[in-house]
């Protein structure tokens, strides 16, 4: 086993997710410390929060605003959003974002109000 994985995401198929839609990489079995997911924002994206999940938001394309906690923030390329556990958040607008998720993306840790 190495100590690395190498994985292209954009030949990841995508889900579905309170965002739009994710490809989600670097979900295995033998990695419990990270995943990055590439997810394409749609206009109408579900406020959520994680009770145990950190995520980093890099905005790589497209203009708009990141609801966090009920706070509206304007996001462009090259912004960074840290999301802790328990933020409220979700991305207005039509973005593309690499999501990077510590621990690794869990779909039972996704809540809604």
């Amino acid at each position: 086993m190495s100590n690395y994985i190498i994985q292209q995401l954009d030949e990841i198929e995508p889900v579905t997710c309170p965002c739009g839609s994710t490809r989600r990489g670097f979900l295995r079995p033998d990695n419990t410390t990270v995943s990055q997911h590439v997810v394409e924002i749609s206009a109408d994206s579900r406020v959520h929060y994680h009770k145990k999940i950190t995520e980093t938001y890099f905005i790589l394309e497209g203009e708009g605003q990141m609801e966090l906690d009920g706070d509206l923030v304007d996001v462009r390329p090259g912004t960074g959003v840290l999301i802790k556990p328990r933020c409220r958040h979700r991305a207005i607008g039509k973005l593309r974002v690499l999501v990077t998720v510590i621990p690794p993306h869990d779909p039972d840790d996704e809540w809604f109000d």
